[in-house]
């Protein structure tokens, strides 16, 4: 059972990461014709406006709380005054109003693809894939709420930030060592996000390196009515 565990939570997640940084840079570089959304916008744009905002706005904001939560050393917490406990109040409440939202949006877009016979007929396996796999990543997610509320001590929160923190200065003993203990539906959402990144750098999901981020600071375009 302890190798299992170091396989799937100490080894799997450097195999996912070195997969999704080293493939998305491979793809650009021989593969930028397929850098691209693939957007069917022109096929139907009515549940693709509504599923798209929805789902963007609550995943961008589950990937910060994600990040920041996870990353930011408990030490910090304590200066500003944090406790343990509302940490994970705060966690609860803010990925449950943006994990239903983002699910709200994902629903709309998976429908769209499969019900509507245009979309479908270009939408790959790879597309599928990714969005069945955020489905269920986002289900887990919000299972993990009533998991949380069962306990608001915060203590498998920590052992969920030892984690992360863990893997990311590469001490992967003490990684495993971290998640053993957790309950197993925390492990479950932590492995398939791994997942997740390891499928990366094979679906349209690369186009999120591409975020248009010069386009808040560039020049404005003068546009001048024609003389007739």
């Amino acid at each position: 059972m302890n190798y299992i565990n170091t396989l799937l939570f100490a080894i799997y997640p450097y195999i996912a990461l070195s997969i999704f940084f080293l493939g998305s840079l491979i793809r650009y570089d021989r593969d930028q014709y397929t850098w691209k959304t693939s957007s069917s916008q022109i096929l139907e744009s009515r549940q693709l406006r509504r599923g798209s905002i929805l789902f963007h706005v609550g995943i961008i904001m589950i990937l910060l709380g994600h990040f920041v939560g996870l990353l930011t050393p408990t030490a910090v917490w304590h200066v500003l005054g944090i406790s343990t406990s509302f940490k994970q109040l705060i966690a609860m409440l803010l990925g449950g109003i943006f994990g239903l939202v983002c699910l709200a949006g994902l629903i709309i877009l998976i429908r769209r693809r499969l019900t509507n016979a245009r979309v479908r007929a270009n939408t790959n396996i790879m597309d599928f894939t990714i969005l069945w796999l955020l489905l269920a990543q986002l289900v887990l997610g919000l299972l993990s709420i009533f998991v949380s509320a069962g306990h608001m001590d915060g203590q498998e929160m920590l052992k969920l930030m030892n984690w992360a923190q863990s893997i990311v200065t590469f001490q992967a003993n003490d990684a495993a060592l971290s998640i053993a203990s957790v309950h197993w539906i925390y492990k479950l959402h932590v492995w398939l996000g791994m997942t997740l990144f390891l499928v990366f750098p094979f679906s349209r999901l690369v186009h999120i390196w591409s975020v248009p981020v010069s386009y808040l600071n560039r020049r404005y375009q003068l546009v001048r009515a024609r003389v007739r």
